[in-house]
């Protein structure tokens, strides 16, 4: 009786390993030069982060794990991973890039088409369109006039008249036009006079691509910096709660441009990494105005999301201006999954924890893959 009852045991556990679907998790490559981080290269805290998330993984019992990061060899051995035990889908979390050039974003997706693998997240086109500031900001205002975006100049590298400067109504914010993880966005990059907007597109220019030479001189924005995230797909979206970012933490210092750039993400000397983000409640007697912007920013970004053909999971940064108009600054298709990262936070203040997020994003793609 006892060994019949084992027998059982172990044909039900079989039959759930048979079911569990095989995913295989893209990441970033540790091995290789990395430009966009501090030392050029993974550190501990990266591979931290990416031990957290095989933790949170792990937690899942619907699904099995294989890592893949080694880029050199990373189409071959996906290659072999399909034909030996198959992959369900893939569950493509290289926000670095492929070869961790953030250029190379595109590439992950069209190499997972190429071999014809499922995955999470959009395509090469949103990734690529998304990757540039002014043709994604462009293509706003083509498809929908009402959403607001902020009043942009492009410069080349070097291509510009410095008594020319003037010209511009500032204060302004230069950035490049091309790039991820903010780099070359710092505290210098705000200008409130021509002297800091020349040394401003001497610094930007100094971290562009030769593959890139544009620089965008955009209005600087002093509302609220909000972040809207959204898990799912048309017909069945979450929308995390909007976020802000709190500058309180630089109230000592009058001077320092309001921002979440570079200095904030990479640099813990910094004060700008003591801003944190939080719920985007504004005082009570603004509270109807907050629902209606609100409400504008979630419907625009559901718009957005499905005609830049993001999928499973997006997030749109947003700025108010002095008047408390929304303007889109980017939209993230491939947005960053880290456990302390901006969705994960959003989905914290919304009672989800970092494995139910993941969860979250693996169940709307295998919905919209029709694999459930």
């Amino acid at each position: 009786m006892l060994f019949l009852l084992a027998e059982e045991i172990k044909k039900e556990e079989c039959r759930k390993w048979n079911e569990m679907k095989n995913i295989a998790v893209i990441l970033g490559d540790p091995r290789l030069p990395d430009s966009a981080k501090p030392g050029g290269k993974f550190d501990e805290d990266d591979l931290d982060t990416v031990e957290r998330l095989k933790q949170a993984l792990a937690q899942l019992r619907d699904y099995t794990f294989s890592y893949f990061d080694n880029h050199s060899t990373l189409e071959s051995d996906l290659k072999a991973r399909k034909s030996a035990a198959g992959i369900s889908f893939a569950f493509n979390l290289c926000d670095e890039g492929f070869k961790n050039d953030p250029r190379r974003e595109a590439d992950i997706p069209e190499m997972l088409n190429r071999l014809n693998i499922q995955h999470t997240g959009a395509g090469a086109y949103a990734m690529g369109l998304c990757y540039n500031k002014l043709k994604t900001l462009r293509k706003v205002r083509e498809l929908k006039s009402d959403i607001g975006i902020p009043q942009t100049t492009l410069l080349l590298k070097g291509n510009w008249n410095p008594k020319k400067l003037n010209k511009f109504r500032l204060p302004v914010i230069v950035k490049p036009n091309c790039g991820d993880g903010s780099v070359g966005i710092t505290q210098r990059s705000v200008a409130y006079n021509v002297e800091e907007l020349a040394q401003a597109l001497e610094e930007v220019s100094n971290v562009l691509h030769e593959s890139d030479l544009s620089i965008l001189v955009q209005e600087y924005l002093t509302g609220a910096d909000l972040t809207f995230g959204v898990i799912g797909n048309p017909g069945n979206f979450t929308s995390l709660p909007i976020t802000k970012e709190d500058f309180s933490r630089l109230d000592f210092d009058p001077k320092l441009p309001r921002i979440s750039g570079y200095e904030a993400k990479w640099y813990e000397n910094s004060p700008y990494w003591n801003i944190k983000s939080v719920p985007a409640n504004l005082p009570k007697e603004t509270e109807e105005l907050q629902k209606e912007t609100n409400d504008k920013i979630i419907k625009d970004s559901l718009f957005l999301f499905e005609k830049f053909k993001c999928r499973d999971y997006a997030r749109f940064d947003w700025r108010l201006d002095d008047q408390g108009t929304p303007k889109l600054l980017e939209v993230n298709p491939n947005p960053g999954w880290c456990y302390d990262g901006h969705l994960a936070r959003a989905a914290e203040f919304a009672g989800i924890n970092y494995s139910q997020m993941l969860d979250k994003i693996l169940k709307s793609a295998e919905r919209r893959l029709k694999l459930e």
